[in-house]
């Protein structure tokens, strides 16, 4: 077989990594890195607008709020796992489809490393494989979100030493000590970027009798939300709609009251962090107090959230580099170093499924 026939046969099967996030999904495509970044959202139309999938991604997540009575907007993932299977499945094909690139030489993807919540159920984790596989990945790896968290973060995971991460996602939070590319011990809580968001939203309803939707929720959180209290105080002015009067005015909102919106979500990521911490053998929990733990996943970009966790914690807390991405590249580094991916999938105890090839 010549040079360009072989190359050409190689780029007719590729391996990919998913972070199939309740927020947000990530692709990575081996040799080529992080492809597609997207929300995870899907906009439908009833039946009686014909039924279908109207818009998947990023321009479903600009229908939000604004949608005709003929259109919904789905989030088929809820606290890390698959809510509606069928959207899912419609969704995760359309993003591989995408990464990969239109046309009658699209190639095929071999292996498809995706990950899961450390909490989840065998059923949950299923789901997540069939999906994949009904997407048309051949083989699937399903590993736990918390190991691939710390990989991206670049922690020495493989090694016997205690590792631990804080992977805040837009569903669940993941804590976790590992050590030999194994969890020694983890929690896993529903308190993520999403309930960040619907806290807000109801904070400012309680306290300012204004309605605002997610999107300016997580505006708020970017522009002025802090974990921590600082000297300075932000202000930011918003539109809403008043609850009293049902007519639109301006208001504002400073960064503190955001932070006693956030309080209870917070408290519980922390309480999470201490109990991993009450529970990590003394060797390992050595091992952390001198090199400390790992802020990974978009929650990590909260302001200040190191500083509370290092506070409360009484260890070394710090935001890996590029937190939003952690997940996906820990993946992609499985993807890339296709020998440690059985070892990593079976250290985690799931689960590999072989299926067709996508059309």
């Amino acid at each position: 077989m010549s040079s360009v026939v072989r190359g050409f046969a190689k780029r007719l099967a590729v391996d990919l990594a998913i972070d199939l996030g309740t927020a947000n999904t990530l692709v990575y495509v081996g040799g080529r890195g992080i492809v597609l970044n997207e929300p995870s959202v899907v906009a439908l139309r009833s039946n009686g607008g014909g039924g279908g999938v109207l818009a998947i991604g990023t321009e479903a997540f600009g229908m939000l709020g604004r949608t005709p009575r003929d259109l919904q907007i789905v989030k088929p993932l809820k606290d890390g796992v698959i809510a509606n299977y069928e959207v899912a499945e419609q969704m995760l094909r359309h993003f591989m489809i995408k990464a990969l690139g239109q046309g009658f030489f699209r190639p095929a993807v071999r292996r498809l490393v995706i990950c899961i919540p450390h909490g989840a159920t065998p059923v949950d984790r299923r789901a997540i494989e069939e999906s994949a596989r009904d997407a048309g990945a051949r083989e699937v790896f399903v590993v736990e979100e918390p190991i691939v968290a710390a990989i991206g973060a670049g922690l020495p995971v493989h090694r016997p030493c205690g590792n631990m991460v804080v992977d805040i996602g837009g569903g669940t939070s993941e804590v976790a000590v590992l050590s030999m590319s194994s969890v020694v011990f983890a929690r896993s809580v529903k308190a993520g970027g999403t309930r960040m968001d619907d806290a807000i939203v109801q904070y400012v309803r309680r306290n300012h009798g204004m309605a605002i939707g997610s999107s300016q929720a997580e505006a708020i959180k970017r522009e002025v939300a802090s974990a921590y209290p600082g000297e300075e105080v932000r202000e930011i002015r918003l539109h809403g709609r008043s609850l009293s009067r049902g007519l639109h005015s301006q208001f504002s909102l400073n960064s503190n009251e955001v932070r006693d919106a956030l309080n209870d979500t917070l408290e519980e990521i922390v309480q999470a962090v201490l109990e991993v911490l009450s529970r990590t053998p003394p060797e390992l929990g050595a091992d952390i107090s001198e090199r400390g733990l790992v802020l990974a996943g978009g929650g990590a970009l909260l302001p200040r959230l190191d500083a509370l966790i290092r506070e409360r914690a009484a260890v070394p807390a710090f935001v890996a580099e590029d937190p939003l991405t952690c997940v996906v590249r820990g993946c992609g580094h499985l993807v890339e170093t296709q020998g440690t991916i059985g070892h990593v999938s079976e250290s985690s105890g799931l689960t590999m499924g072989t299926g067709d090839s996508m059309g």
